[in-house]
């Protein structure tokens, strides 16, 4: 099937004026369904507008940055009285101030905050940290978690080499929920680590057993599991102390999402460093870098003859209007439950998914991957990761008004939205069974495949 003449004007025009055709490459045209809208005009609730005003259910929500629901009241308001308050002023200001002694009390390990814009600057400085404290060069990443930061220590661990400097040697490798593999590095470079990094969960759990508990709310945590103290985060934290390195946390996802008080506390941890963004702010932008005092005072500026580290400096990082929607999201989590209400609405959806995919006999062919509170779903065909049938799923689902190139629902997220999404699987999982009994996708697929967003060629 062909693409209509002059379907994709916008599209072009994007990428005529911005490198990429968007600021961030998850939001490029190659990640979609030809179908998806080329432009949003605005989002509100669980939902996103395109030009036409044309209306669309959402489960991408900012890049998985919504949790509340777009435009959400409490937020917006809170960003708009900090504009009024002149938004970003000479010297630090009592928002703040007010913003760092909230992420403080809420979250133990966050004796001391860094406000900034990106997550990529908070990850990178946190890296900066281990390195001036204790004196080693060595970090160690997983394999499975798909990205920390655009600095080049990191790209040049993806297929995206070109731009970025010689091969970094001091970034390496290991495999989530893998001991053996992190000991390894450990075993061979003794004495050499600053730090490793990583996301307490995205896809996969840090669960070293078989755990048959349903998360009906987010009051079952794992923190209460008796078995808690033998998950993977507990292992890699002994090591890392018995290694005198940090353990450094990445809760971009996680954070504001498995518990208000992040991942560390639902999975009962306690890190050296940890960084939030994304769900914070409910959109604004906001990335925090915390962590305990005797680490972050590295880049201090109050201790005599204190050898400095420039840390972290931003001239918006101190932004009041974000800051402002950063304390009125806590505020509205505290009172409202957000997360219980995630927990339980994703648990549905993802049991009803799982059962559609069982009611058309596509289990070796879609795989749902993760927890309740944030999953997403995996295709294949021969066994082999399938583009062309996510492409086609992504596309079925737009042709009925949802747009979910994965699963990341919001508190705006209710009994409508959930019967509208399972009717929607249900139809487009019945034109992708077609597909695959005529083994021909391509016949139903209109437009290109989308593509990984770490390719070393367009």
């Amino acid at each position: 099937m062909k693409l209509k003449k002059n379907h994709k004007k916008i599209t072009k025009e994007l990428n005529n004026l911005i490198p990429g055709g968007c600021h961030t490459y998850s939001r490029g045209f190659d990640q979609f369904s030809s179908n998806y809208p080329e432009i949003l005009f605005k989002g509100n609730g669980a939902y996103v507008f395109d030009k036409n005003k044309k209306k669309y259910l959402d489960y991408g929500m900012g890049l998985r940055s919504i949790t509340l629901g777009y435009n959400h009241e409490a937020p917006s308001k809170a960003a708009i009285k900090n504009i009024k308050l002149g938004n970003n002023l000479t010297l630090a200001s009592l928002t703040e101030l007010s913003a760092a002694k909230e992420v403080s009390s809420l979250i133990k390990s966050a004796e001391m905050v860094k406000f900034a814009k990106n997550g990529s600057n908070v990850t990178t400085a946190a890296i900066k940290i281990a390195r001036a404290y204790t004196n080693k060069k060595i970090i160690c990443i997983p394999k499975e978690h798909p990205f920390f930061s655009f600095d080049d220590w990191f790209i040049e661990t993806t297929p995206m080499k070109r731009g970025i400097l010689d091969k970094n040697p001091n970034i390496k490798i290991f495999n989530y929920n893998d001991l053996e593999s992190l000991k390894k590095i450990f075993k061979k470079y003794k004495n050499k680590i600053a730090a490793v990094l990583m996301e307490p969960s995205t896809t996969m759990t840090p669960c070293l057993s078989s755990c048959d508990q349903k998360f009906h709310s987010s009051e079952f945590m794992c923190r209460n599991c008796p078995n808690n103290k033998k998950n993977f985060l507990h292992q890699v934290n002994k090591i890392c102390k018995e290694n005198n390195c940090l353990f450094i946390l990445d809760e971009m996802i996680t954070g504001f999402r498995w518990s208000l008080k992040g991942a560390q506390y639902f999975y009962n941890i306690d890190p050296d460093l940890s960084t939030f963004g994304k769900a914070c702010a409910n959109g604004f932008s906001v990335s925090i870098l915390s962590g305990k005092k005797r680490f972050m005072n590295v880049g201090s500026i109050t201790k005599k003859n204190h050898e400095r580290t420039f840390l972290l400096s931003t001239t918006h990082g101190g932004e009041m209007s974000s800051l402002g929607a950063l304390i009125s999201t806590i505020k509205f989590y505290k009172k409202n439950k957000v997360c219980n209400h995630l927990w339980k609405y994703g648990e549905i959806l993802k049991e009803n998914f799982y059962n559609l995919i069982k009611k058309f006999s596509l289990e070796q062919h879609f795989e749902i991957v993760g927890t309740p509170i944030l999953f997403n779903y995996i295709t294949r065909i021969n066994g082999k990761i399938s583009y062309p049938l996510r492409t086609l799923f992504m596309q079925e689902m737009c042709k009925q008004k949802v747009l979910m190139p994965w699963i990341s629902h919001s508190f705006s997220h209710k009994h409508r939205e959930l019967k509208l999404s399972i009717n929607a699987i249900n139809n487009a999982l019945k034109i992708c069974k077609k597909a695959i009994d005529e083994k021909n996708i391509k016949k139903y697929l209109v437009g290109q495949p989308c593509k990984p967003v770490f390719r070393k060629y367009n």
